[in-house]
């Protein structure tokens, strides 16, 4: 069965088969009663000659109940056997896609923010949710059915030939016949398979991507386009579909006619042979019993062969997800740790970066800053300039090309990537909220503050009030990704978890950006006594932010052009003083672009 897989899916039904092992003996307990459960079929045709030849053939009361007697022994028996393996297959298919499920995400959740860049998430969504399904139907009911039905074939065509060598050469005839056409129609249903499983996460996406913004579709009015490209990626999966089916379907009308076809010749010879007295009535009774069991079981798995074709698809697709290699690792030589308590002192050194995705262009350019620790350093440029690279940098999200990172002499590459960060606290341009309550929310970087912990952190981020005003204060279940509430209060709610954290180095990143006037001032009033004592980074375009700043370092197209205080650099500094004017000739507007 494997022969009719490419290299590519036998290595990743093999890496099914790695979460399988771990459970052998429940494998072992399913193939026991897989292969009692075949033995009791196959015996049926056994019973059957008995029933003709010796019950009905002799008119024997005795003999008949006998035989019929023997017949609801051999179902109980086989209804033991199909339920315990119904059970153990059933149980080993929800654990073995529940274990991927685990390891699949366990290794998403740590690889480097560049593999998403190159990545639609709701791709991996995709193969992590229904690809993972379909593996379950494969490994919980349809293996077993291909190995069932694989068993009582072989054992058929045995007690064929065992029951009558003459008629089974009719039906041995007829297997390379059959063969044949799965061969040839199995080759272009795996390629149409694995085609099916990419329209089908292309529709998944879209949905995802769709709905995930719905009130900018619905603000631009955007809902009949959106509608005729849905319809086009669905249909798109049904074409391929469509095609699948059309196959598969071909295949099995092939094998039916073949294999009933030869069972007619068989039955035309075989009624001859009774006729004249060479075999008994019961032999042939149980050799077309036999010839049908080998028929049906020819074209069970032909079908079945189509899902496993799906399934090693879909095995293939995780696969690629597992194989997927993290290019953020801790250092297995020469790794240092961060003296603690961590000072906050960073230094950039030449710095160089590409994104992986532009490598023709840098987004930062042999940059040289340094930053003494519990100094506040604000980051202003254009748009794009290369402001929130540094803080991916600093995050090593990313490694750059060329130059290093410092975080207190410690050269950040030579750290641990977890210890790195737990040195940070971030607040982004859009704050990150999760489903659940607020109070989990401010308590995401620090599972074990207390509520008066967290009360605190929000006071302190001007949250307190707006959150007891809510339906049930910080147990209020928020949606997804906060909504619900007004862009300030998500930003509040983002400060109020990076002042939980309590790390050395706050990261501001526009976190201003997001408030009303009264919002931004009380947040203004209060970043002084939060910077107080953490090396503090600041992406600002509200000049209040930017004025209050040790030092401000000037970006433009990734080379920091220039650095200082905010009147030394309007005397100094052309691309901040033409910044500064924009903010003075506009108050409510930004240094920059957000």
């Amino acid at each position: 069965m494997l022969s009719i897989l490419s290299l590519h899916q036998r290595n990743a039904l093999r890496m099914a088969w790695r979460f399988i092992s771990p459970y052998r003996a429940r494998v072992f307990g399913a193939l026991l009663a897989l292969i009692f459960t075949a033995a009791i079929t196959l015996s049926m045709g056994q019973g059957i000659k008995l029933l003709v030849d010796q019950g009905l053939a002799t008119q024997s009361r005795e003999a008949l109940e006998h035989s019929i007697g023997l017949f609801f022994v051999l179902v109980l028996a086989l209804a033991l056997g199909t339920y315990t393996r119904f059970y153990l297959v059933s149980w080993l298919g929800e654990r073995v896609v529940a274990d991927i499920r685990k390891r699949v995400f366990d290794h998403l959740i740590t690889l480097h923010p560049g593999f998403y860049e190159s990545n639609r998430s709701s791709e991996i969504q995709s193969r992590l949710t229904a690809d993972t399904t379909l593996l379950q139907s494969v490994i919980g009911s349809s293996l077993s059915m291909a190995l069932r039905n694989l068993i009582i074939m072989i054992g058929g065509v045995v007690l064929l030939i065992i029951t009558n060598p003459k008629l089974s050469g009719i039906v041995l005839v007829a297997l390379p016949l059959v063969v044949a056409p799965i061969l040839v129609f199995g080759r272009r249903v795996r390629a149409l398979s694995r085609q099916s499983q990419d329209r089908v996460a292309d529709v998944g996406s879209y949905v995802a991507e769709v709905l995930g913004q719905i009130k900018t579709v619905q603000a631009y009015n955007h809902q009949h386009e959106d509608i005729r490209r849905f319809a086009l990626s669905a249909e798109a999966a049904f074409d391929t579909a469509r095609e699948r089916i059309a196959q598969r379907a071909w295949l099995i009308t092939v094998v039916i006619v073949l294999v009933l076809g030869a069972v007619g010749v068989m039955l035309w010879v075989g009624g001859m042979d009774v006729i004249a007295g060479r075999i008994s009535g019961g032999e042939l009774a149980a050799f077309v019993f036999y010839s049908l069991i080998v028929g049906s079981s020819f074209g069970t798995l032909s079908e079945v062969i189509g899902g496993l074709q799906r399934a090693a698809g879909a095995a293939e697709r995780i696969a690629e997800l597992l194989q997927a290699r993290n290019e953020i690792l801790a250092p297995t030589v020469n790794k240092l740790s961060l003296a603690q308590p961590v000072q906050g002192r960073i230094e950039l050194q030449k710095l160089s970066f590409a994104y992986p995705s532009r490598l023709d262009t840098f987004a930062i350019d042999s940059m040289d800053l340094l930053v003494e620790p519990g100094q506040t350093v604000a980051l202003v440029g254009p748009s794009g300039a290369g402001k929130s690279t540094i803080f991916d940098l600093l995050l090593r999200f990313f490694d750059p090309q060329h130059g290093r990172i410092l975080i207190d002499g410690q050269p950040i590459d030579q750290l641990d990537p977890s210890e790195l960060r737990q040195s940070f606290a971030l607040v982004s341009q859009n704050p990150a909220l999760f489903f659940g309550t607020v109070e989990d929310n401010i308590r995401y970087g620090k599972r074990a503050a207390s509520h008066a912990e967290v009360e605190a952190a929000a006071r302190a981020a001007h949250a307190h009030e707006f959150i007891m005003k809510l339906p049930d204060g910080y147990q209020t279940h928020l949606g997804d990704g906060g909504m619900g509430l007004s862009g300030g209060q998500r930003q509040r709610l983002a400060i109020a978890r990076a002042l939980l954290l309590d790390a050395p180095i706050l990261l501001l990143d526009e976190a201003t950006s997001a408030l009303d006037a009264e919002s931004e001032h009380l947040i203004q009033q209060a970043l002084p006594r939060l910077m107080q004592g953490r090396t503090t980074l600041v992406i600002a375009h509200r000049l209040a932010t930017v004025k209050s700043a040790e030092r401000i370092a000037v970006i433009e197209s990734g080379r920091l052009v220039a650095i200082g205080a905010h009147q030394q650099l309007i005397n100094s500094s052309p691309l901040y003083a033409r910044l500064a004017e924009l903010q003075f000739s506009n108050p409510q507007s930004g240094l920059s672009e957000a």
